[in-house]
C-alpha cells in the first residue's frame, strides 16, 4: 500500500453546538484533495480531535470520508488507543467500511514497556488485513516506541509504515534498517525536508490544510534533485510550520489551525473541551500568519 508523499491529518469540523458539521466536512475533503493536493487523509487522528470523538462518530466519519473521497485519495482511519482490545475492535469495524489503512498510536497513559508495545501492535496487526501505520508521538503519549521495536514490527507484513514525531535520529535509524517496502513518515511539519534527506518517504501534515500544494512542490523539488529550490521553499514555509503550534506561545493542535481555516473562509468551527479557542493575543498572531500566506 502506497499512501503517497503528502498525507493530511484532517481536522473534524464542528457546528455551533459542537456536533460534527457534515457539509463542511465534505467541503474540507474536497478542498484538501483538490486545492492542497493531499495524497491521503488521516481521519480521526490527533488533529481530528480523536480523544473527544465517540466510536459512533468515528465510524460515521470513516464512512463519510470514503464516500466523499471516491477513491481520489487514500483514507487512513485513526483506530488506535491505549487499550489493545478496543483498538482491535475499532480497526475491524473500520475495515468492514472499506478504509485503506489504519493509524495506530503508541498506547498513552499506561506507559507500556517496549515488549508491551510490540505485543499490542502485533495483536492488532494480526486481527486485520488492513495496512497499518504506527504513530509515535512521545510529546503526547509519554511512552515512545524505540527504533529497535519499530524495526521488529516492520517485519510483520501488514505493518507498512510509521509516523515518527520523535527525532531525526530515530527517522534515520528506522529508514536505514527497515525493509525496502516499509515507509517512514515525519509527523512534524518543520522536519519534513530534513526527514526526506535522511530517508523518510513523506510527511503526515497539519500545515497542509493551509499550504499543502506548496509542501507538495517542496517534496517534488527535493525528489527531483532540486535541493536548493526545496530548501528555499522549506524556509518560506517554516513560519507556518512553527506558528500553528507556537502562536508565539504553545497552543494545542488544532486550535490555531481551526481559527486559521475560519479566517480563510472555511467555517470549521471551534474545538471541543478540554481544548479551547486561541486567546486574543494568539488570534492576532494567527491573523498575521494567515495574512502572510
Amino acid at each position: 500500500m502506497d499512501f503517497g508523499r503528502l498525507i493530511t491529518a484532517m481536522i473534524t469540523p464542528f457546528d455551533e453546538q459542537g456536533k460534527i458539521n457534515w457539509s463542511e466536512t465534505a467541503g474540507m475533503i474536497e478542498y484538501l484533495i483538490g486545492e492542497q493536493k493531499t495524497d491521503s487523509l488521516v481521519i480521526c487522528g490527533t488533529t481530528g480531535e480523536s480523544p473527544t470523538l465517540n466510536e459512533e462518530e468515528k465510524l460515521e466519519l470513516f464512512a463519510f470520508a470514503l464516500e466523499k473521497a471516491k477513491g481520489r485519495c487514500k483514507i487512513i482511519a485513526g483506530t488506535g488507543s491505549n487499550g489493545t482490545e478496543q483498538s482491535i475492535h475499532l480497526t475491524r469495524e473500520a475495515e468492514k467500511l472499506g478504509v485503506d489503512g489504519a493509524l495506530l498510536v503508541v498506547p498513552y497513559y499506561n506507559k507500556p514497556s517496549q515488549e508491551g508495545m510490540y505485543r499490542h501492535f502485533e495483536a492488532i496487526a494480526r486481527s486485520t488485513s488492513l495496512p497499518i501505520m504506527l504513530y509515535n508521538v512521545p510529546s503526547r503519549t509519554v511512552a515512545s516506541i524505540s527504533a529497535a521495536t519499530t524495526l521488529r514490527l516492520a517485519e510483520i507484513p501488514n505493518i507498512v509504515a510509521t509516523k515518527e514525531c520523535a527525532s531525526i535520529e530515530q527517522v534515520t535509524q528506522i529508514a536505514s534498517c527497515a525493509p525496502a517496502s516499509f515507509r517512514v513518515y515525519s509527523g512534524d511539519d518543520a522536519s519534513a525536508l530534513p526527514a526526506l534527506a535522511v530517508g523518510a518517504h513523506g510527511i503526515v501534515s497539519v500545515a497542509s490544510h493551509l499550504i499543502g500544494a506548496s509542501m507538495k512542490d517542496m517534496i517534488e523539488a527535493y525528489l527531483n534533485g532540486k535541493v536548493a529550490e526545496a530548501a528555499k521553499l522549506h524556509q518560506k514555509l517554516f513560519p507556518v510550520f512553527k506558528g500553528l503550534f507556537e502562536c508565539p506561545t504553545p497552543v494545542p493542535n488544532p486550535s490555531a489551525l481551526k481559527y486559521a481555516l475560519n479566517l480563510l473562509g472555511h467555517p470549521v468551527g471551534g474545538v471541543r473541551l478540554p481544548l479551547v479557542d486561541p486567546s486574543e493575543s494568539e488570534m492576532a498572531f494567527i491573523r498575521d500568519l494567515v495574512a502572510s500566506l
